[in-house]
């Protein structure tokens, strides 16, 4: 299943970014540097280029992974702490991802628009019963031969695996493996060696926070060579790192910057739980000895605010990656002192980009590490565009932050006219959010274009307000969404979770706003809130609970 998992996981003369100041012991090429860019190098507008020098790898995911293998055959790849599997390089060698929190109609919809011909699970996860979902747009599935479904609703899918119970209409896995034989090694070996590096390996659907989930189309080059940047401005090189994944395998987070990069670098996965719990991550990276942990912010909230949270040793950790939503100041700054995370950084990037373009350095300062999502990576070109006039924007303003490189989706799948609104004839991606660059190449997220709020003629930037209300100490978190409003078109709603055992009042926070941030930026409605709209893999999303304010509020 592991196996499986991987397999579906699977230019101009313009002022390159070079950083002076490596450490000792950096391999020729590191991106592990302080980030201080030379005098000659700084940018002049909002338009930066990564190094080049760091050279492209053209293979695929499998003769990756057979490379990693022969170097490190007893070195762990894969722990499933709960579970207790435990897997070596060597195992994991001899052994399509579906989000399991999908329903019947998502489940067919994702079947359907791929062309699906062969599915593989359990059958069960947790309270998902999968055949039975299947079952809902698949009812020919009971009575067909393995092998030989055809339905009406899914005419592509054919053979469904199960790999537990044997049920009508399945193969089991153990069956599927005893059926091979050397012929079919010889010709999977061969088709291997007929494999492209520019071909598609991975079709990965957006996690829909600002809606309907598209077909992020990946090839082998898009995911290989963003792992391998990833893990060289982390500093995996030839080190024997163990890195803590509570994220899902299924988001580009856990498999690109996990999966990809063990495939890479040789670094180890620990896999917390079936789903995030806090309680796991901490345990499993205390017991397993992690240096590094990759999540959401909010998943490192829930972990900093676990009761016995001061009982778990974490002496082992170094850093981590915190990415998928924007993260505030206060929540980097706890995971730098309190988790002992001393090289924490924040990446920046879209499903559609590999999924990382911009990275913080393991040796910045803290402020830049809090302030900013650090500078390109290699090989990547980036650019602030005025929304307004089409044009580069000036340096420290905000525009729309647009990504060119081999990190460029192939696509979506199966929708030109989708793809077409977000790639630009000349290949740049339109990331659709709003950001800024220094004169340093560092970027700055201020938002998304469409999370903006227009208050009366006023552009009102939802992160600004969330991190200033973060600094307020009865605040664990808060998302600050616009509302409708007859007058002013939109107003300022801050949905805030308190921390366990505090009370505070609308009054409080409006009264601590006061003579700090501008008055048009004071929320006109704060709202206490238990909990946010999560996707399963963490983010929140801002569309959903706009709608649920706006109800919340009789608007």
């Amino acid at each position: 299943m592991a196996m499986a998992r991987l397999a579906a996981l699977s230019r101009r003369g313009l002022p390159l970014l070079h950083w002076a100041g490596g450490r000792r012991g950096d391999p020729p090429g590191s991106a592990l540097h302080t980030g201080t860019l030379s005098a000659s190098h700084r940018l002049a507008n909002s338009y930066v280029q990564g190094t080049s020098d760091i050279p492209l790898l053209t293979k695929t995911v499998g003769q990756c992974l057979d490379k990693t293998v022969e170097r490190f055959p007893d070195r762990e790849a894969l722990v499933f702490y709960r579970d207790g599997v435990r897997k070596t390089f060597a195992h994991f060698k001899e052994e399509a991802s579906v989000n399991p929190a999908y329903q019947a109609l998502e489940l067919e919809f994702v079947i359907r628009k791929v062309g699906c011909k062969a599915l593989v699970f359990p059958t069960e996860f947790k309270t998902q019963k999968y055949y039975d979902l299947l079952k809902q747009s698949c009812p020919e599935l009971e009575k067909s031969s393995p092998g030989g479904i055809k339905s009406k609703r899914l005419p592509d899918l054919s053979i469904v695996i199960t790999l537990d119970s044997k049920l009508p209409g399945t193969f089991h896995m153990d069956e599927v493996m005893q059926a091979g034989d050397s012929s079919h090694m010889k010709q999977l070996r061969a088709t291997e060696q007929s494999l492209s590096c520019n071909e598609p390996i991975n079709i990965q659907f957006t996690s829909g926070t600002t809606g309907s989930p598209k077909g992020a189309t990946l090839s082998h080059s898009n995911i290989v060579n963003n792992a391998n940047l990833i893990g060289m401005r982390l500093g995996f090189t030839e080190q024997d790192y163990r890195v803590g994944i509570p994220a899902p395998l299924y988001h580009c987070l856990a498999s690109v910057g996990g999966c990809m990069v063990m495939a890479l670098h040789g670094s180890s996965c620990v896999f917390s739980s079936p789903t995030f719990e806090g309680k796991a991550a901490l345990e499993s990276a205390s017991r397993e000895k992690c240096s590094f942990i990759y999540g959401t912010p909010t998943m490192f909230i829930d972990m900093l605010s676990q009761p016995d949270f001061e009982s778990y040793d974490l002496s082992s950790l170094r850093g981590g990656v915190i990415g998928g939503s924007s993260v505030p100041p206060e929540v980097i700054k706890m995971v730098i002192t309190k988790m002992h995370m001393r090289e924490a950084v924040i990446a920046y990037g879209t499903t559609e980009n590999s999924p990382v373009t911009f990275m913080g350095f393991p040796g910045d300062s803290i402020a830049r590490r809090t302030e900013t999502v650090g500078c390109v990576l290699p090989n990547t070109e980036a650019k602030i565009e005025d929304p307004e006039t089409g044009k580069l924007a000036p340096l420290n303003t905000p525009g729309e932050l647009q990504v060119r490189g081999y990190c460029v989706m192939l696509g979506y799948w199966d929708d030109p006219s989708k793809t077409s609104e977000v790639i630009t004839p000349e290949r740049w991606y339109k990331t659709g959010d709003i950001a800024s660059l220094d004169e340093h190449g560092y970027c700055r997220i201020i938002g998304r274009c469409k999370d903006m709020i227009i208050r009366g003629g006023e552009n009102v930037y939802p992160v600004e307000i969330e991190q200033f209300l973060h600094t307020h100490p009865k605040v664990e978190e808060v998302q600050v969404v616009g509302v409708k409003d007859s007058r002013m078109g939109e107003e300022i709603c801050a949905c805030i979770r308190v921390f366990s055992g505090q009370d505070c009042t609308e009054e409080e926070i409006k009264a601590f706003c006061k003579g700090k941030i501008s008055h048009f930026k004071i929320p006109r409605y704060v709202v206490f809130v238990a909990q946010y709209p999560l996707t399963v893999s963490g983010k929140i999303q801002k569309y959903k609970l706009r709608e649920q304010m706006e109800k919340h509020l009789q608007l």
